[in-house]
């Protein structure tokens, strides 16, 4: 950082001192065929104010400019100190379920690698770029690269950025055993394998204890190491929690709270997008191991075991991948609509603590239960307009899918768990209004049918 600090300034006094050589230059010439309204061998006074003017100005746009790329690396580099523990947090909200400023030292339990899983994409690029400007510490965050396929273009791609990266490639490149009548599924077999070989050279090659799984279509905002690096202990200390994931299912410009990009929640639908496992969550996993369609295995109640994760108010991933097994679904109607956080939020600095569940619960359903119940049409009409929470209630599966739908969430289901969903309760913005999409206070659990 403080490299990329010299160079903006070289690059300030390089322009500077090319623009007075230009200047000098200007004030030397002969003008051409005497032209220009002075005398024969004159310059024209008005001609060289205005040239003057007009350099004067390019050098202070220029200057704006590099100071303002200046102050944002500064910024990056006291956000990050901060996150090391030199700096207390802010809380400009005081939401009940919002973090505060007290800090505590949190264990770091060493290195958090992120999983890049790749196959034939050389757009790659754009997701390893991001990371790279990111990331903070080579040695705190490595970055393995996992690739799938055999593809030589993608491979080249990744080598180029030589040992900023570990390039791994997945041996077994043979065409999986598919069932009969899912051969038009094929791609999902692959994707499933690759997962399982990657995460085993993580977890048991190189011995990590903890992960974070981005595919090579994901964009990640500024503090996606800072947000992961905070929320490694948590998942240690509460049992109740299996994962933490950087994306809001429902995370659309319009439906989040922008200027709270600190707010954190818990949620029972597995996210995916930019997740966080603990190598004892793998071990408990890899021997089950789907031969596809793994991330709505993990949705499983078999799976999930009334365990939830972290996810965000705003999603710190970003997809670009709108080709792919998946043929784009959701891409133009939903994924591509996804706002990606752009404040760097110093999440290490902040206490977390609200989010471990004996303290969430409790505050969560109070805060949505007092909430003013509206119907559909009286919060599309506007009424109670005094109330800035509120509460839309469900009790059926249609019910669910037809209001979700009406205000614009998602509306599936994976074994009854809505997405972004904790106990039956979806929560998004809807026309600048805090709406909790909630089934009846004596809620008994998810029905694994509606779906």
């Amino acid at each position: 950082m403080l490299r990329r600090g010299n160079v903006v300034a070289w690059g300030v006094l390089l322009f500077i001192a090319w623009n007075l050589l230009l200047l000098f230059f200007l004030l030397a010439r002969p003008p051409a065929g005497g032209a220009g309204g002075g005398e024969a061998g004159v310059p024209d006074p008005e001609d060289l104010t205005r040239q003057v003017v007009k350099v004067a100005e390019e050098v202070e746009q220029e200057l704006e400019v590099q100071k303002k790329l200046l102050h944002q690396i500064q910024e990056h580099q006291s956000l990050w100190r901060r996150g090391q523990g030199q700096g207390r947090g802010e809380n400009g909200n005081q939401h009940p379920l919002a973090p505060t400023s007290a800090h505590r030292p949190l264990p770091q339990d060493g290195p958090l690698p992120v999983l890049v899983i790749g196959c034939d994409r050389p757009t790659i690029r754009r997701c390893l770029d991001k990371l790279l400007l990111h990331r903070p510490s080579k040695e705190l965050f490595p970055i393995l690269v996992s690739q799938d396929c055999g593809h030589e273009e993608t491979a080249r791609v990744i080598a180029s950025y030589g040992d900023q990266l570990l390039h791994l490639r997945q041996p077994d490149l043979s065409e999986p055993p598919v069932p009969p009548g899912h051969r038009k599924f094929q791609g999902y077999y692959r994707i499933a394998r690759h997962y399982r070989w990657a995460l085993n050279q993580v977890f048991h090659t190189y011995h990590y204890d903890a992960a974070v799984v981005v595919e090579d279509d994901l964009e990640v905002a500024p503090d996606f190491f800072e947000y992961f690096r905070a929320l490694r202990p948590l998942l240690l200390q509460d049992p109740s929690l299996w994962c933490a994931s950087a994306w809001n299912d429902n995370g659309k410009e319009q439906m989040v709270e922008v200027g709270r990009p600190e707010a954190l929640y818990r949620t029972d639908f597995f996210p995916g997008l930019g997740w966080m496992l603990l190598r004892s969550t793998w071990e408990e996993l890899e021997p089950k191991w789907p031969g596809a369609f793994w991330d709505d295995w993990m949705r499983n109640p078999a799976q999930r075991q009334d365990r939830s994760c972290i996810r965000p108010e705003v999603s710190r991933t970003i997809t670009f991948g709108r080709k792919g097994v998946s043929n784009g679904q959701f891409f133009d109607q939903h994924l591509k609509f996804i706002k990606l956080n752009e404040r760097f939020v110093p999440f290490t600095s902040l206490d977390l603590s609200y989010l471990q569940k004996e303290r969430y619960d409790p505050a969560f359903t109070q805060q949505v239960y007092s909430a003013p119940t509206l119907r559909v049409e009286e919060l599309q009409r506007g009424e109670r307009p005094e109330a800035s929470q509120v509460r839309v209630q469900y009790t059926s599966r249609d019910a669910f899918k037809a209001f979700a739908k009406a205000l614009g969430a998602m509306d599936d289901l994976k074994s009854g768990v809505p997405r972004a969903g904790y106990r039956g309760i979806v929560t998004f913005m809807y026309r600048s209004r805090r709406v909790y999409l909630a089934p009846p206070e004596d809620w008994s659990g998810y029905d694994p049918s509606w779906s």
